[in-house]
C-alpha cells in the first residue's frame, strides 16, 4: 500500500506573488532623490552663477504646468 505524499505549496493559492521590502528599501532611494533634487534646485542661488540655469527654468515650467 503506497503512502500518501504531502506536497507543500510555496505560492499563494490566488496565483499572486507577495513581495515584502524592508523599510530602508523605500526610504533610502526616496531620501537620495530628495537630496539630489534639493541640490539641483539650490544651484540658482550660487554667487558664481551669472545666468539663470537651464534646470531651474525647466523646474519652473514644470511647476507652472502642474499648478495651472
Amino acid at each position: 500500500m503506497p503512502a500518501p505524499t504531502h506536497t507543500r505549496t510555496t505560492h499563494p493559492a490566488t496565483g499572486s506573488v507577495e513581495v515584502r521590502l524592508p523599510w530602508w528599501a523605500i526610504a533610502l532611494p526616496a531620501l537620495a532623490f530628495a537630496a539630489l533634487l534639493l541640490l539641483i534646485v539650490g544651484t540658482g542661488e550660487a554667487h558664481a552663477a551669472t545666468t539663470d540655469p537651464a534646470v531651474g527654468r525647466l523646474l519652473a515650467r514644470i511647476a507652472a504646468l502642474v499648478t495651472g
